[in-house]
């Protein structure tokens, strides 16, 4: 059986950077073009060229997102994309549109091809069927219980690997494929371009009676019907892997290295067993999430609709660690923070540390109560040795 992979997204290098230093076995991210997440989270072609021989530097691979839908005048474009990142060393391709899959096996049949979660792989005969057309990995559909991968584990062949989602925002569409975002503001999801409409909230009015808005539940400011819960499968990776899993993936591309960072290291300590389980669990919701479900993998997504689709988070991101000497942090300030406040520690190397904040110095050494100012560089006290790469954080709950 494969060793479990840990598997990390990036919009950008920084993110590249943070999920490798916080113990992800792979990156995934997308290029400039054909992938499934607005144009800034994508990288350029000397961008991706950089990203991948930094990811193999470090011994890990490197995932490109190719997952839009194609239409006829970018199947030559397809095939020559995959030619280029095959060149540029890329361990894998993750597609969804077959048209997209066969004009990269043509153009480059050395080349790994994931199939996508947007593709809807939801049995085992599609899988082998994927897998005949040269795909090397499944990353199955999100409404999968885990009997279900299991029986597709077990009626495939030992060479298809299976991926799936383990934390992250979820779409109430079918593993993706929505069109309200297009139909309401032009924007489609399925080239990349979501307005998240499913998150707004919504209130029922009878057609007769304009003006006059029902709740749907008790809540007076209208639902969030539409909006799913985020998943969370920290509690049950054992019964994952079980089913014959053997890449975890974190969804978000859209998010900061901060979040990447917080879940990258909840979840490779949850695996390697470096921390307690519930801990894991009770640090995920110290970073920006929407309420936590299991997802399908039990059954039914959610038993209720009690969700406010609103972000919520126990701690308030405060800075990132550039350096560390002589008992004091250079950091890059990020949110407000005062002398006298708690700070806790985000890194790799320590679980569950804090301090309280005794100086707080600018770059001409000049010390001031408060740092109020966004990307400050500032010196504080710290008595454990940090890291670049180190995040600091304040507990709000």
């Amino acid at each position: 059986m494969l060793p479990t992979e840990l598997l990390a997204p990036a919009g950008d290098f920084s993110c590249v950077e943070t999920a490798l230093y916080f113990g992800a076995d792979a990156v995934y991210f997308g290029g400039p073009g054909l992938q499934l997440r607005a144009t800034k989270t994508g990288f350029s072609l000397s961008e991706l060229e950089n990203a991948i021989s930094f990811i193999h530097a470090k011994g890990k691979k490197a995932y490109i997102t190719v997952n839009a839908f194609a239409k006829n005048a970018e199947i030559t474009y397809a095939g020559d994309y995959a030619a280029y990142l095959y060149a540029c060393g890329a361990d894998a391709l993750i597609v969804s549109d077959l048209g997209i899959l066969t004009a990269a096996k043509r153009a480059a049949p050395k080349l790994q091809v994931h199939i996508s979660t947007q593709a809807n792989c939801t049995n085992y005969l599609s899988a082998r069927t994927y897998h005949d057309l040269g795909a090397s990995r499944i990353v199955l559909a999100r409404e999968l219980t885990l009997e279900e991968i299991a029986e597709i584990r077990a009626k495939t062949p030992d060479t298809l690997e299976l991926e799936c989602f383990v934390h992250g925002a979820m779409c109430m569409a079918y593993s993706g494929r929505c069109m309200i975002s297009a139909f309401l503001t032009g924007r489609s999801g399925n080239r990349g371009a979501c307005t998240q409409p499913c998150r707004w909230e919504y209130a029922l009015m009878e057609q007769t009676r304009p003006g006059e808005y029902f709740p749907v539940y008790e809540d007076e400011k209208g639902t969030a019907i539409l909006s799913a819960h985020d998943l969370c499968c920290i509690g049950f990776l054992d019964q994952l892997r079980a089913a014959g899993v053997s890449s975890f993936k974190i969804e978000g591309r859209m998010k900061s290295n901060y979040y990447v960072a917080g879940v990258m290291d909840a979840y490779r300590r949850a695996i390697d067993g470096t921390a307690p389980l519930d801990a894991c669990r009770r640090a995920l919701d110290d970073i920006t999430h929407r309420p936590y479900s299991d997802g399908f993998y039990f059954g039914t997504e959610k038993l209720s609709h009690a969700n406010d689709g609103l972000y919520h988070a126990d701690c308030t991101f405060i800075a990132e660690v550039l350096d560390y000497a002589d008992g004091a942090a250079t950091v890059r300030q990020r949110n407000h923070f005062a002398v006298g406040q708690t700070l806790e520690i985000l890194s790799p190397h320590s679980f569950g540390l804090s301090f309280p904040v005794t100086s707080i110095l600018d770059e001409q050494g000049l010390a001031q109560e408060s740092a109020p100012h966004p990307m400050q560089i500032l010196r504080i006290n710290c008595p454990y040795p940090l890291q670049s790469g180190d995040f600091l954080k304040r507990r709000e709950k």
